[in-house]
């Protein structure tokens, strides 16, 4: 049997899933960029990632609330935006 603190759940993304995650959000969060982003493009924009990977933390983002996906369209939640607009999300 495995202890909590070593076990990983889906909603509970290692390391290098969690820097995948900010980097998703960063992007979406481009103000030189339009606010709707595809999966395709995200996945273009972030280089030499694993497609599984962006897919997966795009489904924890967004079932966390940070982002909205629909069919093959990525943007953030409303709620981000606004911690966003708050100076709140920071680099």
């Amino acid at each position: 049997m495995h202890s909590p603190t070593t076990t990983h759940t889906p909603s509970e993304p290692d390391e290098p899933g969690r820097r995948l995650q900010r980097a998703i959000v960063m992007q979406t969060l481009r103000s030189d960029r339009n606010a709707h982003w595809t999966r395709a493009g995200l996945e273009a924009e972030l280089g030499d990632t694993d497609p599984a990977a962006v897919a997966d933390a795009l489904v924890q983002l967004h079932q966390a609330g940070v982002l909205n996906c629909i069919d093959d369209e990525v943007r953030c939640s409303r709620t981000t935006i606004h911690l966003d607009e708050l100076e709140l999300i920071a680099i």
